[in-house]
């Protein structure tokens, strides 16, 4: 339940953001490759493979060993630092989640152990109101009772007012006028001054009034630990030199008690964690679209591979903030210059998945709401590139392109140990020196690649994935809205355009849902244009899985995943 995209370096790195897939229900795995290569049409009937199954059906006990990306030093998931997968996987486990999404129907309901029911809705003198009432039950770890305060020192930090507060997202929380205690501090009065239709994206994960009351407890209060929780499992140990985090069983949850007894969260590079899962170290990791690491998969005989249509999407990301690419012209340019079929094709080779080209910002192939907005740009024209860099004053001179005695020279930076990121690179490579640009390529490690080198924008280009959930616009906001000072949110492109901001902020407002659809495309369009992010192609998620691990697989977002009734048949 974001309302920010995550950003994954797992499978050449993802991201969370909200995609919303139409779905239905399915459970058991698949090899990838056993069956004929879905089309667009066929992805929304193969979109959740998770072993679905009761909690009767489910040994008592037992350690999940879950590879994760990196091991994160920020566990605040709502500073600018934390809104990353392998923080979110963690954080789900231990934090209040306060509403479930249907996998199958992409529904919205209330997670009982938190709200008592669905929060009401009305409109108090024009203005949309939304009151929540707190199962009297749930406390935090520390004995208190999880109450208003939380709602509200949650709102007070995330609503772009105080700038100290280090956010990666105010989208709906700067929507909000107040939020107030009702009959009693269980219950919530949340009131917008803007109608905010996405929210039921807040306040999740929730965290405790104590650490988050000051700008310094919110950007230090969960640096490089996670004091505080309310969660079916509680933190036993985080170890920064392993690189694991093993949470255990809370004896104090007061919902159904978790079936599992620990599990411990592994950060590993995807070429290690290929591994790890094929010699058996590891239960539970994101393959994505590697050809190999599925192999490598399906060599284990207890594993199976689990496939489904991802609410994701591979991407390059352009730094409007580098000064060679700060010229708009420029970044079209070089978009027209990249062969995304060819990319595609490249990374999705040997995994029977189709090479669907993505020319759209908010909605996927086959999500209600997908327009081809990509025009021109979209479209793979070499000779148009090269005129174009011609036009914005960059000639070629011996064979790369010059100005003012600077050479068109750009780095592309990406987490070492990732195979897809370091494919996209070396094809990026050649594609750009066929227009007469020089690419240079820099390995990084995988823990530093977001904190040290997307998040500051020391890069001229980057790839990843961006990781969707079931709010479209609003959690893709923090990606595409101008930065405010030295916040660029998760606009890790920079760049700057009142017009998206003005049309999404008119989306999210929008009540009817058709008129919010019209407006995200009109949004969408204005994005492309600002040539700042480059979708290459809808992602397959591929999971590698114990074969009897359930309850988990692909491509479940996170607000989907009840962590409790994760397991192990006998």
């Amino acid at each position: 339940m974001k309302h920010t995209r995550i950003p994954v370096a797992l499978v050449a790195t993802m991201a969370v953001a909200s995609l919303g897939l139409s779905a239905c229900s399915s459970s058991g795995g698949s090899k990838a490759g056993s069956s004929a290569k879905p089309s667009a049409t066929s992805l929304a009937a193969n979109t959740i493979k998770i072993n679905a199954q009761p909690r009767s059906a489910l040994k008592q006990g037992g350690t999940l060993t879950w590879a994760i990306d990196q091991y994160s030093t920020q566990w605040n998931y709502n500073q600018i630092n934390g809104a990353e997968y392998s923080t979110d996987a963690v954080i789900e486990a231990v934090e209040p989640i306060i509403f479930r999404v249907d996998p199958a129907t992409q529904k919205v309901t209330p997670n009982t152990n938190y709200l008592t029911g669905m929060p009401t809705v009305t409109t108090v003198n024009g203005k949309q109101t939304v009151t929540y009432n707190i199962n009297p039950k749930a406390k935090w770890s520390d004995g208190t009772a999880i109450s208003y305060k939380d709602f509200a020192a949650q709102w007070q930090a995330l609503n772009g007012k105080n700038t100290k507060y280090q956010i990666g997202s105010s989208t709906g929380y700067s929507n909000i006028t107040s939020v107030v205690a009702g009959t009693s501090p269980q219950q919530v009065v949340v009131t917008f001054d803007q109608n905010f239709g996405d929210w039921t994206s807040l306040f999740a994960p929730l965290y405790p009034a104590s650490a988050q009351s000051t700008p310094d407890e919110f950007n230090k209060g969960f640096l490089n630990k996670i004091p505080v929780t309310a969660g079916p499992f509680k933190i036993e140990s985080m170890n920064a030199t392993t690189s694991t985090v093993t949470v255990a069983r809370d004896p104090n949850w007061w919902g159904d008690p978790a079936i599992l007894d620990k599990i411990v969260f592994r950060a590993m590079t995807t070429d290690a964690a290929d591994g790890a899962f094929a010699n058996g170290e590891v239960d539970y990791l994101n393959i994505g679209p590697s050809a190999a690491g599925v192999k490598q998969a399906q060599g284990r005989s207890d594993g199976e591979i689990r496939e489904a249509a991802g609410p994701q999407f591979r991407h390059v990301t352009f730094n409007a903030k580098s000064p060679l690419l700060s010229d708009v012209k420029v970044r079209q340019a070089l978009f027209q210059a990249i062969d995304r079929t060819a990319i595609a094709n490249s990374d999705l080779k040997g995994l029977g998945w189709p090479a669907l080209l993505l020319n759209n910002h908010f909605f996927m192939n086959n999500q209600e709401g997908y327009q081809d907005n990509a025009g021109v740009l979209g479209k793979y024209d070499p000779t148009a590139a090269k005129a174009a860099l011609d036009a914005a004053g960059w000639k070629l001179n011996g064979q790369y392109r010059q100005k003012d005695g600077k050479t068109l020279e750009l780095t592309f930076v990406y987490p070492d140990g990732t195979a897809v990121s370091k494919n996209e690179s070396v094809l990026l490579q050649a594609m750009f020196a066929a227009v007469g640009v020089k690419l240079d390529i820099s390995a990084v490690p995988s823990d530093d690649f977001f904190d040290k080198y997307v998040q500051p924008g020391k890069f001229d280009l980057t790839a990843f994935s961006w990781l969707g959930n079931a709010w479209p616009v609003s959690s893709n906001y923090s990606i595409y809205q101008s930065p405010v000072g030295s916040n660029n949110f998760q606009n890790f492109a920079w760049t700057s355009d009142p017009n998206v901001d003005s049309l999404m902020n008119k989306s999210i407002a929008d009540l009817d849902h058709t008129q919010a659809i019209a407006d995200a495309n009109a949004a969408d369009k204005a994005i492309w244009q600002d040539a700042g992010v480059f979708p290459l192609y809808q992602r397959a998620d591929i999971y590698g899985a114990k074969k009897t691990l359930a309850n988990l697989g692909a491509p479940q977002d996170q607000d989907e995943v009840v962590y409790e009734n994760i397991g192990f048949t006998s």
